[in-house]
Parts: C-alpha cells; structure tokens; sequence
C-alpha cells in the first residue's frame, strides 16, 4: 500500500495496513492510539471534498517558527479517523488557534496541561452527525472523537509539542486525546454560538479554548435558576481554579431550561455568574495567590463577556460542566472562526 510520508510529503511503499500501522509507531506520529495509515488517495479525498489548497497555510507555531499547511492537516486528519466532511472543522479550528491572542505556544508548552476545547455550533452539527446530546464529553461518536483528535495530532507531528520534551504538562488531561463537542441548539433557550457571532445565516462556526480540566457541577434538586447558578459559581470560584481567565460553562438541558425560566437572558446568566465567581482577596491570600491584586473581591475573569456559556449534553440528569481556562492569570483567549462550507463538486 502507499502511504504519505508526513514529514516530507512523499509517497512510502508499505507491505499492508498493520505494517503501516506499525511504521506510524515507529516514527512517532501517534498519540498512543493507532492512526489509520494516511494513504495517498485517502489525504487527496480529505483534500478535495474541502477545496483546500494542499499548500495553504492553515496555522502557525509562532514561537517554532513551524507551519501547517492543508496537507499536513490533512494527513494528520486521515490518521485521526476523520471523513472528508469533517475537514472544514479542523481547518477552521487550526486557523482559530492562529491567532496571537489564543497563544498556541504557551498552552500547548506550559505545565498547565490545557487541552484544546473544540465547539462546534451551526447546521454542520447535525450535517455530519456531531453528538451534541447524552454523553457529548464522552466516548462513541466518530466526528466528535476524530475532530479532537486530528488537533491534537498536529500538535504533535506537525508542531513538535512532544509530551516530556516541548509539552511539559505536569499531569495533564484526558481531554488532550480529544476534546471537542457540539452545541445542543434543540435545548439552547437562547441565541446559538454562530448566531452571537453575527456570521451569515446558515453559517457554522467553531470556538477553540485553551481548557484545563472538567468540573463536573451535580444539582439535582433546585428548581430555580438562582440554585442552580450558585452551584455553577462556586465551582468556578474554587481556589484551585480562581483566576482572571476566562471560562466555559456548558448547561446540560435540564439546568438550561430551569436557568432560563422567567425569561432570564444569556447576558444575565453570565452576569450572575460573574458577580457570584469571586472570593475575597484575603482568602486567596492565605494559599500564596491572589498576588498583587488591589482589589478586595477577586472575580474569576474580568467581565461577565468573559464566561461562555451554552448548551450540551442529555435531556435528563442535573449535571453542567465548567472549564477553567489555562495559565495562573490571563495567558489565552478563547477564539471563533467561520468554517468553510465542504465543497459539492
């Protein structure tokens, strides 16, 4: 068979699939998992349902110098498990995370262990059968599982972020396999991801964050929002997670619609959140943080546009999720692009 030799862009004659398979090994491409050999005719079907020029630039690693161009994502998109129709997500995201204030290098390096959060909002959810419901942070759906991990395979075969070598993640997390996940727009009370960012109608998009380790919030019992949104600020104001970055709070459906009674708006949910996500600054003093911040409450971010907030998961069960940002302080800004529709030709 004939595999793509990654690094060079050039065609490998290999025995069969288990001696591809073992090859990819072999170099290093892997995350651990087998990667399905990126044949040639696989990497040029992935590349010509996008209409992506192969030598497009797709992202770049400011701080290596390195660039990722459509080929390059493309393999690494076969290797992942990816379909050709989810390709435009991965573009967009890489070109997502190219922005200077997302700060590629420092969260893919630190010892923070950030993985990147990947939403998906829009048409193309549904499109190609992204789970947005039960289990959505979870294992068994192949756009949602190949997605994540097609970044992260870039990360580390085209960028070079190694674990114990560049990424120098003191423990990291598992979403660092895979993490990325589908807007529930059924169950959204209020104005979708692509729709906030005013991108065309029938547009998709997709939201990358820089994101330390889920915190499951469990409410079963309140049945007013109030309840549920001081569970939700508490878990974000913990002293293990309490900085100025920025967050990401996915409501399951049941917290969504129990949230959103009375009429309270998205803007007043990120409102109270913010206004309750605090601690006094002597308490984070008292465990060596809170540094030279003059203020006397220290909120978790810097505004209430600070917390993303949308919607995901299964009809029943009181469980949201919030996901503290990388870095002590304000090392990365979360990022959206439009992904380019697939090409019907």
């Amino acid at each position: 068979m004939t595999t793509t030799r990654e690094a060079r862009n050039q065609p490998l004659e290999l025995d069969d699939e288990m001696s591809a398979i073992a090859y990819c090994y072999q170099q290093g491409w892997t995350d651990g998992l087998p990667v399905v050999p990126p044949t040639t005719a696989l990497v040029d079907e992935m590349l010509e349902a996008s209409g992506e020029d192969p030598e497009s630039i797709l992202a770049t690693h400011t701080t290596t110098g390195r660039h990722c161009s459509a080929h390059s994502a493309a393999v690494n998109s076969v290797m992942a498990g990816c379909l050709p129709e989810y390709f435009p997500i991965v573009a967009a995201a890489l070109r997502a995370m190219s922005h200077r204030e997302y700060n590629y290098h420092g969260s893919t390096a630190s010892t923070g262990g950030a993985a990147p959060l990947v939403i998906v909002s829009g048409p193309i959810v549904d499109a190609i059968g992204m789970n947005s419901g039960v289990n959505t942070f979870g294992s068994g759906n192949r756009p949602n599982a190949t997605i994540g991990r097609a970044i992260r395979l870039v990360h580390l075969n085209v960028f070079k972020m190694v674990p114990g070598v560049t990424d120098r993640s003191t423990q990291g997390n598992p979403g660092k396999y895979s993490l990325c996940i589908a807007e529930n727009s059924q169950a959204n009370p209020w104005a979708s991801l692509v729709e906030e960012s005013g991108f065309p109608s029938g547009s998709s998009c997709v939201t990358v964050y820089a994101a330390s380790a889920f915190h499951n919030i469990e409410n079963h019992y309140s049945s007013e929002g109030d309840g549920v949104l001081m569970t939700i600020a508490d878990s974000m104001a913990s002293l293990g997670s309490l900085t100025h970055g920025q967050s990401v709070v996915v409501l399951s459906p049941e917290h969504a619609s129990i949230v959103a009674q009375n009429g309270r708006t998205k803007l007043q949910v990120q409102e109270f959140l913010f206004a309750h996500a605090q601690r006094p600054i002597e308490e984070l003093r008292k465990v060596g943080k809170g540094g030279k911040a003059k203020e006397e409450q220290f909120h978790r971010g810097l505004s209430p546009d600070d917390i993303l907030v949308t919607v995901a998961g299964g009809e029943a069960g009181g469980h949201s999720a919030f996901l503290p940002s990388w870095s002590r302080m304000r090392g990365s800004v979360m990022q959206t692009e439009i992904i380019k529709p697939i090409s019907k030709d």
